[in-house]
């Protein structure tokens, strides 16, 4: 019997767990590589990539609920950042202001952050609002960060080039409607980060499918243990490339929101 909604808040460590609605559901990603205990759901049951998480990230929780539960809306965020539908106090707007005078992107900051958590848990996004938006919407999404050159140019500043052609060689064999996509995407400087979203079961199983398709491929094609330090997370980077596409090929009318970050979570390791 399918669940209304789920929403999966993703750890990769130990950390608060918020007093949510049952809407939410903490899950620890990475369990399989005999990280710490977690009093919660963990990715390493069932039908699990779980040990790959150095190289997939977050994705690694993703691919677990994908392949273990079922809903008729799906969602993800993180252990400190999450959806949100209240606008940003305009206090915040003006000291992000003054500290970023120079942001490329016009409109409200993808991030919200704040330092109390409990004074803005009940700003994160419900049950309700989320149901109400997917009625007039395909997808939620954190908004979407803007920068100052091209994602291709962005890539290719932080990791390897290769990757991206080997992503375009993929999509060329088994979907090559996607390229012309592609192309525009990486030409153009907007991305929709964090690998966050909200989706309907039917376009969850065909976003689900299609993504790890193409992951999947990708990881058949190279030598993992050849990316070192921060590249090793390479196909959660990948990942958040491949839903900008996927958003944009498909057309989907997306609602944008932003998302409170904790930053009292950061350094903590506690549950």
């Amino acid at each position: 019997m399918l669940q209304a909604a789920r929403l999966y808040i993703l750890y990769y460590k130990l950390g608060p767990v918020l007093p949510l609605e049952r809407l939410y559901e903490p899950l620890f990603c990475g369990n399989g590589m005999g990280k710490m205990s977690f009093p919660h759901s963990k990715d390493d049951a069932g039908i699990s990539i779980s040990e790959k998480n150095e190289f997939y990230s977050e994705l690694t929780g993703i691919y677990w609920a994908w392949q273990n539960a079922s809903q008729d809306i799906t969602g993800f965020c993180h252990y400190r950042r999450y959806f949100t539908c209240r606008p940003e106090p305009w206090y915040h707007k003006l000291k992000y202001f003054v500290t970023h005078p120079f942001k490329v992107q016009a409109g409200p900051n993808p991030l919200i952050y704040v330092k109390n958590a409990s004074k803005y848990t009940d700003w994160i996004l419900s049950q309700k609002e989320a149901e109400l938006i997917l009625e007039e919407n395909d997808v939620i999404l954190p908004r979407a960060r803007v920068f100052r050159y091209s994602l291709k140019t962005h890539y290719h500043k932080y990791h390897s080039p290769t990757d991206l052609v080997l992503i375009e060689q993929i999509l060329s064999e088994r979907y090559p409607e996607y390229v012309s996509t592609w192309h525009s995407v990486l030409n153009g400087n907007l991305l929709y980060a964090n690998n966050m979203f909200v989706l309907k079961s039917a376009l969850y199983q065909e976003f689900m499918a299609w993504w790890f398709d193409i992951l999947f491929r990708f990881e058949s094609m190279v030598d993992l243990e050849s990316y070192t330090g921060y590249q090793r997370r390479i196909l959660g980077f990948l990942g958040e490339r491949l839903l900008t596409l996927w958003v944009i090929h498909n057309g989907l009318k997306i609602k944008e929101l932003q998302l409170l970050y904790f930053k009292e979570f950061k350094f903590t390791d506690t549950p």
